[in-house]
C-alpha cells in the first residue's frame, strides 16, 4: 500500500510540473495568433470607441492582429457569459465596465456568469464619466428647472438607457429629486441617443464621448455631470449635486478581464503592454478627447476594485429603488 502510495504521489508530482512546464512555454509564445475582445455594447459606444484606439497600440506591442467583437444585448450578459465559457488562453478578452461587474448582479434575477469566480483581472483602463442631456424641446436649461418642470407635469419626462450607469442614474435621479419618470431600456447607448435626438424620448444619461458630439452640434442640451465633483473633460457642466440633487455620485469604469484560470505569465504580459499604452501621455490625451479619463494599475488592484465596486453598485441599486428584473 506504500508503495502504491508512493507511485499516485509520483505521479501527481510528474503531472504537476508538465502542467507548469506546458503553461510556461505557452506563455513564452504568446501571442501567437490574434486576439480578440468581446464588448458588452454595441459600435459607438464610449468603450467600443476607446477599446479599438487602445487596440491599435495593443496589436503593435503584441504583434498579432486584435479583432474586436461587439456582443450587445442582456445588460452586457451575452458578451461577459461568452468571455467566461471561453478557453483561458489569452486570445479572448473582455472589455467591460461597472454594468456587467457591478451592477448586473443587482439588477438581473438570472445571472449566467459571476463577475468574480469567472474572470481574471487583466488590467483597468480608466473612468468613463456621464453626463445629463435632454432633447431641445424640453424646457429647461438647467437640472432645476427640469426637476421643477416634472414636478408641474407628473408622468410627462422619459428617460433613455442603454447600461446599467444610465439605468441606476435616471433611477436615483427621479429618486433623489422627486419626479415621476418613465424608463424606455435599449440594448446600447447609440440607439437610446438616437430615440432622444429624434424627440421620442425626453432625457438620457450617457457617456460623455457618445453624448458630446450632438451637444456640440445643438441636436442635444447638456445639464450636468454624474460624478460628485465636476469632470476635467467638461468643466462647464456642474455636478448633480451641484446642481441640487442630492447623494448623486455615479461614475462608469472600464477594464479587461481574461476567463478565470489564465495563467499567469499571460497575465502579467498583458497587464504590462495595457498600461504601457494608458499611461503614455500622448495616449492618454486622445482618450480625454474620447470623454474618457485613463489610467491603469496592477491585475490585483483590479481585482480589489471589483470587489469593492460590488458593494457600492449593490447599495446604489438599492438606494435608487431598483428591483431585479
Amino acid at each position: 500500500m506504500l508503495s502504491a502510495l508512493i507511485r499516485n504521489l509520483r505521479a501527481i508530482r510528474t503531472a504537476a510540473l508538465c502542467l507548469a512546464a506546458a503553461s510556461a512555454a505557452q506563455a513564452d509564445t504568446y501571442p501567437s495568433r490574434n486576439i480578440t475582445l468581446v464588448l458588452p455594447f454595441a459600435a459607438g459606444s464610449g468603450t467600443d470607441t476607446t477599446t479599438r484606439l487602445i487596440s491599435q497600440h495593443l496589436s503593435q506591442a503584441l504583434g498579432v492582429g486584435i479583432v474586436i467583437e461587439n456582443k450587445a444585448g442582456a445588460n452586457g450578459m451575452i458578451a461577459a457569459t461568452y468571455v467566461a465559457r471561453s478557453a483561458p488562453d489569452g486570445y479572448t478578452l473582455l472589455v467591460t465596465t461597472n454594468t456587467t461587474h457591478s451592477a448586473n448582479p443587482y439588477l438581473l434575477k438570472s445571472l449566467t456568469y459571476d463577475p468574480v469566480k469567472d474572470f481574471t483581472p487583466v488590467a483597468r483602463t480608466g473612468d468613463l464619466p456621464f453626463m445629463l442631456v435632454v432633447h431641445p424641446d424640453v424646457p429647461a436649461k438647467t437640472v432645476g428647472e427640469l426637476v421643477a418642470y416634472g414636478k408641474a407635469n407628473p408622468g410627462k419626462l422619459s428617460y433613455a438607457s442603454g447600461s446599467s450607469s444610465a439605468i441606476v442614474s435616471g433611477a436615483t435621479f427621479g429618486r433623489n429629486a422627486g419626479l415621476d419618470l418613465l424608463h424606455v431600456p435599449y440594448k446600447s447607448s447609440p440607439p437610446a441617443l438616437n430615440d432622444v435626438m429624434g424627440g421620442r424620448v425626453s432625457m438620457m444619461f450617457v457617456d460623455i464621448l457618445t453624448g458630446l458630439p450632438h451637444v456640440n452640434g445643438n441636436a442635444l442640451r447638456a445639464l450636468a455631470v454624474t460624478t460628485k465633483e465636476r469632470s476635467p473633460l467638461v468643466p462647464n457642466l456642474p455636478s448633480m449635486q451641484e446642481a441640487g440633487v442630492p447623494d448623486f455620485d455615479i461614475s462608469s469604469w472600464q477594464g479587461y478581464f481574461g476567463p478565470a484560470g489564465m495563467p499567469k505569465e499571460i497575465v502579467t504580459r498583458l497587464n504590462a503592454e495595457i498600461r504601457k499604452i494608458v499611461e503614455k501621455p500622448e495616449i492618454k490625451a486622445q482618450l480625454a478627447t474620447l470623454g474618457m479619463d485613463a489610467f491603469s494599475g496592477t491585475p490585483e488592484e483590479l481585482g480589489t476594485f471589483v470587489n469593492e465596486q460590488l458593494v457600492l453598485w449593490e447599495k446604489l441599486i438599492k438606494n435608487a429603488g431598483i428591483e431585479k428584473q
